[in-house]
This record gives C-alpha cells, sequence and structure tokens, in this order.
C-alpha cells in the first residue's frame, strides 16, 4: 500500500527591516490545500516582538494543537465505535519546551486536558482511561514525534 502525501506551502518575504541584525519581521503564511491560508510566526518566546506577530500561529503551538486535534479525532472515533455518543470535546492542550541532553531546544511534554460531554452513558472511568490510551497508541501525529503525549485525569460531564 502506498503512503499517503500531505503538502503545504510555506512562504516569506524580507521586510524593510534590519535583515543583517536580525531586525526583521517573522510572519509567513502556511497554505494548505482547499485554499486555507494560516499566518504564522517565530514563537514570541524564542524572538522577541516586534519581529513576530501576535496574532499568528508560531510552529511550537502548532505541534501542541496537532497532536490535541489528532487524539480528539482518534478518540471519538474509538468512543463511538464503543457505543458513545460525544456531543462536545474541548481540550485546553499545554506544550513544554526545554534543553535535550543535547543542549538543543525541542518540545518535550504535551499535556492534553480534554473535557468531553456525552449524551446517554458516559464510559466508566477506566474505560475512559482506556478509549484515551488507545486513542494515543492509534493517533497518527503522536506515533510521528518523540515528545511525550499525556493526558490529564479525563473530565467527563
Amino acid at each position: 500500500m502506498a503512503g499517503h502525501s500531505y503538502t503545504a506551502t510555506i512562504s516569506w518575504r524580507r521586510d524593510d527591516g534590519d535583515f543583517a541584525k536580525g531586525r526583521y519581521s517573522r510572519g509567513h503564511v502556511w497554505r494548505f490545500d482547499g485554499g486555507v491560508e494560516v499566518p504564522a510566526t517565530a514563537s514570541p518566546q524564542v524572538v522577541p516582538r516586534p519581529f513576530t506577530v501576535d496574532a499568528a500561529v508560531d510552529p511550537e503551538e502548532a505541534l501542541v494543537a496537532s497532536l490535541s486535534s489528532c487524539h480528539m479525532l482518534t478518540f471519538i472515533d474509538m468512543a463511538r465505535r464503543g457505543g458513545f455518543v460525544v456531543d462536545a470535546y474541548d481540550d485546553a492542550a499545554e506544550g513544554v519546551m526545554e534543553k535535550n541532553e543535547a543542549g538543543r531546544m525541542w518540545v518535550s511534554d504535551v499535556t492534553l486536558a480534554p473535557r468531553i460531554v456525552f449524551s446517554g452513558p458516559a464510559p466508566a472511568p477506566d474505560e475512559l482511561a482506556r478509549l484515551h490510551e488507545a486513542a494515543h497508541d492509534a493517533c497518527f501525529i503522536s506515533n510521528s514525534v518523540r515528545t511525550r503525549v499525556t493526558v490529564a485525569p479525563p473530565a467527563a460531564g
């Protein structure tokens, strides 16, 4: 079976800032199939303002969102297959960046904190934990990164 292919087009243009001194905008655009454009920037925690764009997504945020989104989509499908009906799923995911053993910065940990609303019977706490574990194991994105991904104690309503 051939693998799936995914594409993104990233565009940046130099502004009139002092490029040689690093005083230029890190603002750029991510373009995806279907015409979606996302304003992007470097993290303001890495590159000082005003050289970042407050109303844009940085790569570290995108990694956290991607892990959260993949987990959510996988979890919802697994819950459905288990006979549960998910009405709402909200996650306040958080990533931590730190130095690794080689002294390089990396997103070492992402904690997912989903709040899930079920209609009808909700899974028992141990079953809910198993669904999250199975979703993590099957998530394409979590299988693609070294980042530790954990789920905070699940909240169901």
